[in-house]
């Protein structure tokens, strides 16, 4: 539009018809409106550009385009190449797409080649068809069914010479296969692609070995597509992949017109002298004022810094165009706050000798963030109080950590530690924290410490010369740290050059602490409660201002929150210590020495406080043992007391040795009853809830009784290293009442390995209670292990680096007891047979040379005998055993119970018992669900020991004739001695 408006001619009509000229010819072409009327603005616009004689032509010259017109607008330019780009990137991305979907369908069918032929390869009857005298006609209709359910286009078994069994093509059955076969001949999975008879195919060949995935290979399997099909896929997906690029296409072309349009409208409608004018206002403007001007990208990098910012931070005439990072002048805090984008209003920073005041704002060009503007003012006045500020924050700060980092533990050396830590770099450079030894053991300190521990060292750096940690320190009356410990209160020792009382505990130590540059000292007593506890020392080498009241007030505060810390942590120590020790006490600490299991065992107590997990090892008779394990709830005294409680029921309900469901019965009916009559101890006490596993095992029967009352179940390794967990009915924990217990019965072979163990070991806060199983499991599955490696490697396994709960675990390794140690015998039910008997007992005892016991064992026996047909009932077996001892059972059909009691000298009878008792090592009786068994054992002598076994036969007949005369019709003879 170069042509003046001629006078008389409307303003708007000249406008338009000017503008759609010009669009005619393409000057205009990227304005908005065209072909329809324009804006009023844009009318106006363009008016002032036509009478501006800066926009004129200048006379003899053209600007064209290609085209011979004007250039193209940048707009127009940035659309081409866009459009260009995007259609070359869709071509880019279809050609992209369909290798991609090639290769993929290529992939999914080498895949399913190889799943088909693994499945045809094992499915059943695949081995039988092999070995039937005509495969062929087997197994040709079974693979073209399969073939066709698994969308494959051939399956061909052949067998180890590539000889086919079965194709797709009837003519090809007994033709050699086409391809590779010697990698699965092999044993290995073959995928190739050849030229085969349906065409050029993708194939995969197994081996069919001759036993399961063992063995030689007995058949090959082979399963494919061709490549035919393959590519029939990929041009079912084209259509999809070229519409989706043409969508693609289109949005791209359509963002490249939307990008056009911002690019038109950035430039707001202002001519170059109306942008010319603005930057010159700007300017002027901008470094007339006396407050700094900091403008940044988005990047960080600076653009634009006026006379002020560069006088005020001492930036270089260069600054414009560099990073923020890159200028040295500028102060780390300044730069962190340009770069972190935030808004800051009226903050105060330091830079150099100036406090300014910083006022920041994200700039917004175009509705969205693109850098920051920062503007600065002086404000030095404020660096007093912004000291004393900054100053009361940081103290603020670190009494804040101290109260978050120190007593995270109840251990009072690492609480100690952690002050020491807390306190260096921030308030000192070297701190020390100094305990009364009665502090470390958990005791009330005395009034007046004396020796004090080491206990807490910290420091800038190591080669200090203070005394190290766990050094006993007797502090001079004349120190400082002694004046607080008497006096209770904190002392600063502005220049330790001037301390003679300080220096006098250890001259040539002091002498070398002032070398190493440490001038001033702040000693302050630890206290809690009223007590004095030790002495914490700040030490200060660094600064060269001395330690001054403020700092020896910050330390008072700082050490009197640690004090309290420290002193829980001693009261938690007195307590967890009694725990422990009752604990150990109420455990058993040499298991007894028995035959029927190899025992290993390991108890750990929580850290947070002494639990109530136990264990046991009790003997029974006749070549048993009674294996327990148990839990109460709780932890501290309250529960290992409860545990004490229970464990020693135990022991008395398996002195009457009952099955363990009738035990653990007992068991309940006890904490039912402490818990009524208020003697559980509530919920700290543990009785109630408490949970036990009891298991009897009999090493002549290999068979183990177990029970539980809601304890976690027991697991058996067997000898081969197989780990089961048996199916055992739960119970209820004990104390709850009206559930009944029940018991199974396990049949374990020598050499197992019975594992009962409590939940601490298999829970823990990084895994659930099924992982900790597996892990046990996996820790166990091992054969040849003893009890003792067992234990090891379950401890390596799971035991937790801080134990949140007691962890108790015994292993038990079965053994038996050989057949040509026993000896048994049915016994008819009349008083002859009772000489034929002790006849045999005496011949089998003089077999296992144990002649010594010949005398006393028939009076057992003669006793026990004539018992059992006189008031039992039958059937009447005996049974001997020889273990550590040798024992003496008689079993009847009677449940009546049998007792003890003393004979008058006019009582005919009731000595039998009594001599029983006299001549055994133990005796008792148990019942079953057949009758009762009585036995009796006895100690087997050393060998030359003499006539043991008589000297003890004549020491029981002389305490019966004591009791009560033995008559003439009770000596020994083929009736027995008198019934009890």
């Amino acid at each position: 539009m170069t042509e003046r408006k001629p006078p008389g001619v409307d303003f708007e009509s000249w406008v338009d018809r000017q503008i759609r000229e010009a669009a005619a010819r393409g000057e205009f072409a990227e304005l908005e409106g065209f072909g329809k009327p324009l804006p009023a603005h844009t009318r106006r616009q363009c008016y002032k550009w036509s009478r501006d004689p800066a926009l004129q032509p200048v006379p003899g010259t053209s600007v064209r385009s290609l085209s011979g017109k004007r250039p193209r607008s940048v707009a127009t330019q940035v659309f081409v190449l866009q459009v260009a780009i995007v259609v070359l990137l869709a071509a880019g991305a279809v050609l992209a797409l369909v290798l991609q979907s090639r290769s993929d369908v290529e992939r999914e069918a080498r895949n399913r080649s190889v799943s088909v032929a693994e499945t045809f390869a094992h499915s059943l009857g695949l081995r039988e068809a092999l070995q039937s005298p005509d495969p062929s006609a087997i197994l040709q209709p079974l693979t073209e069914e399969t073939r066709k359910a698994a969308g494959v286009d051939f399956i061909v078994v052949m067998d180890t010479q590539g000889i086919r069994y079965t194709h797709p093509l009837p003519d090809r059955i007994g033709k050699r296969f086409v391809g590779t076969i010697e990698p699965s001949l092999a044993g290995q999975v073959h995928v190739e692609s050849v030229e085969g008879p349906l065409g050029k195919e993708i194939q995969a060949v197994v081996p069919v070995f001759a036993e399961g995935d063992s063995g030689p290979v007995e058949a090959l399997v082979s399963a494919g597509m061709t490549v035919e099909n393959v590519s029939g896929l990929v041009d079912r997906q084209l259509p999809v992949i070229l519409g989706a690029s043409a969508a693609g296409l289109a949005l791209g072309t359509a963002g490249a017109a939307l990008i056009s349009n911002r690019l038109r409208r950035q430039t707001r409608g202002l001519g170059p002298l109306e942008m010319t004018r603005m930057y010159e206002h700007h300017d002027a403007v901008l470094h007339a004022v006396r407050e700094g001007v900091l403008i940044t990208d988005r990047d960080g990098r600076l653009l634009l810094a006026n006379d002020e910012a560069k006088r005020l931070l001492g930036l270089p005439p260069d600054a414009e165009g560099r990073h923020i990072s890159e200028l040295a002048e500028l102060d780390g805090n300044l730069a962190g706050l340009v770069l972190s984008g935030r808004e800051a209003t009226d903050e105060v920073l330091e830079a150099g000798e100036r406090l300014l005041v910083i006022n920041q704002r994200p700039t917004r060009p175009r509705g969205r963030p693109e850098g920051m503007a920062v503007t600065i003012r002086d404000s030095t006045e404020m660096r007093v109080l912004s000291t004393r500020a900054e100053a009361a924050r940081r103290r603020l700060r670190l009494l804040y950590d101290a109260g978050v980092g120190v007593g995270t533990t109840l251990d009072v050396e690492r609480t100690a530690q952690e002050l020491a830590d807390v306190a260096v770099p921030r308030f000192a450079d070297f701190a020390t924290v100094d305990l009364a030894e009665p502090v470390l053991r958990g005791d009330e300190p005395t009034a007046a410490p004396g020796d004090l521990r080491r206990t807490g060292v910290s420091g800038i750096r190591d080669d200090i010369p203070l005394y190290p940690r766990g050094r006993v320190i007797d502090f001079l009356p004349s120190t400082p740290q002694a004046r607080g410990l008497s006096s209770g209160r904190a002392e600063v020792i502005a220049d330790l050059k001037k301390a003679p009382g300080w220096y006098a505990q250890d001259p040539p130590r002091a002498q070398a602490v002032i070398d190493y540059g440490i001038h001033s000292l702040i000693t302050a007593p630890l206290k809690a409660r009223g007590v004095v506890l030790g002495v914490v020392n700040f030490w200060r080498s660094e600064k060269p201002e001395p330690f001054d009241e403020e700092d020896l007030s910050l330390a008072e505060e700082l050490v009197a929150r640690a004090g309290v810390s420290i002193d829980n942590a001693r009261r938690y120590t007195r307590e967890h210590a009694v725990a422990i020790t009752l604990q150990h006490s109420l455990l058993p600490r040499d298991l007894p020495e028995q035959s029927a299991v190899e025992v290993a065992h390991y108890y750990l107590p929580a850290q947070s406080g002494v639990g109530g997990d136990w264990f046991d090892v009790i003997p029974l008779p006749a070549g048993r043992v009674a294996l327990v394990v148990g839990d109460v709830v709780g932890h501290g005294l309250h529960a290992a007391a409860a545990m004490g409680r229970l464990r020693t029921a135990v022991l008395n309900f398996s002195s009457l040795d009952l099955p363990p469901d009738e035990l653990l019965a007992r068991l309940d009916d006890l904490v039912q009853y402490t818990d009524q009559n208020g003697e559980g101890g509530g919920a700290e006490g543990g009785l109630l809830g408490a949970t036990c596993l009891y298991a009897v095992y009999d090493a002549v029967a290999r068979r183990c009784t177990v029970a539980r009352a809601g304890h976690v179940p027991p697991l058996v390794v067997h000898a081969d290293g197989r780990v089961e967990a048996p199916e055992l009915p739960a119970g209820a924990p004990l104390g709850l009442g009206g559930f009944p217990f029940e018991a199974a019965e396990l049949d374990l072979e020598e050499g197992s390995r019975l594992v009962l163990y409590t939940d601490g070991l298999i829970e823990d806060r990084a895994r659930d209670i099924d992982e900790g199983l597996d892990l046990l499991r996996a820790a166990l599955s091992r054969a040849g292990r003893s009890p003792e490696d067992t234990v090891r490697a379950v401890l390596a396994e799971l035991l937790p680096v801080r134990a949140r709960d007691d962890v108790a675990l015994l292993v038990a390794r079965t053994s038996s007891l050989p057949a040509d140690r026993i000896a048994e015998w049915d016994v008819p039910f009349e008083p002859s047979a009772v000489g034929q008997l002790r006849a045999a007992a005496t011949a089998k005892l003089e077999e296992w040379g144990l002649e010594e016991l010949v005398f006393a064992t028939e009076l057992v026996l003669s006793e026990l005998i004539t018992n059992a047909i006189r008031h039992g009932a039958e059937p009447v077996r005996v049974r001997l055993l020889r273990d550590r001892v040798l024992t003496c059972e008689v079993f009847d059909g009677s449940s009546s119970s049998p007792r003890l009691h003393y004979a008058t000298t006019t009582d005919e009878g009731g000595r039998g018992l009594f001599l029983v008792a006299q001549l055994s090592r133990r005796w008792g009786a148990r019942y079953t669900p057949e009758g009762k068994v009585i036995w009796s054992e006895q100690q087997i002598p050393d060998l030359g020991e003499g006539d043991g076994g008589l000297a003890a036969a004549a020491t029981a007949v002389d305490a019966a004739g004591a009791a009560g005369a033995v008559d003439a019709a009770e000596a020994p003879g083929p009736a027995g001695h008198g019934g009890a």
